[in-house]
């Protein structure tokens, strides 16, 4: 972990614990998480790797001191922090998007500004952190977030795709990437709610294929 990852983690470790303690475990190492709901076989074989090696970074945090809850719904709150701190956002020096609904005393405050400051999610009268995030939602944040070359032509056999074009290059973009596929073959759902453990995996996957552009240029 860079010397400054690990300075973020620590600070935003020492404000969850005077805020409620929303990160409930240390980071150890990426073969060894204290997740029990996690496993390293089957199919949860990806997401376990997934888990260890973003927990490790203090990307992602779990919601018990043994549960990571991988099924369990995501909101506006955590995706912003999941997705700051994969991008290594300054997320201290930030400017006050406005959100009358997140104020500075918020726990995701920084992430949250940090993303609206880059363009990432747009700036409007409320964010609604406590809300879920959709699927179609996440697509923008992580080709935004990750500026990723958007899709020109939608060609992914989905047939709920949103009525929104510029949405639905969002989507088509992640297809393109293999960082995330249909709920089915012919449905991408971009209505359903993402889980944390999915959100794991999209973030992952990015990484996989960027990190190296992020930590060598210090892309934020």
């Amino acid at each position: 972990m860079k010397q400054g990852k690990q300075s973020k983690y620590m600070m935003a470790l020492a404000i969850s614990v005077l805020a409620g303690s929303f990160v409930y475990a240390v980071p150890t190492t990426a073969a060894s998480i204290p997740f029990t709901d996690v496993k390293n076989d089957g199919s949860e074989e990806e997401l376990h790797k997934a888990v260890s090696d973003l927990y490790s970074k203090g990307i992602v945090f779990g919601t018990t001191s043994t549960t990571f809850s991988p099924y369990a719904n995501l909101t506006r709150g955590e995706a912003a922090y999941f997705l700051a701190e994969a991008l290594q956002l300054d997320v201290k020096n930030v400017e006050n998007p406005g959100f009358k609904d997140v104020p500075t005393s918020h726990l995701y405050y920084g992430h949250i500004a940090a993303l609206a400051t880059g363009d990432i999610i747009q700036k409007s009268e409320n964010y609604h952190p406590s809300n879920l995030i959709t699927r179609s939602q996440m697509a923008k944040i992580i080709t935004l977030g990750f500026h990723l070359e958007q899709a020109k032509k939608i060609s992914a056999p989905f047939t709920d795709f949103t009525n929104d074009t510029e949405t639905n290059r969002y989507i088509q973009t992640l297809v393109n990437y293999s960082i995330t596929q249909g709920t089915s073959t012919t449905q991408f759902s971009p209505y359903t709610y993402v889980k944390r453990g999915q959100m794991t995996l999209f973030i992952y996957r990015a990484l996989e294929k960027f990190e190296d552009d992020f930590y060598i240029t210090g892309i934020e």
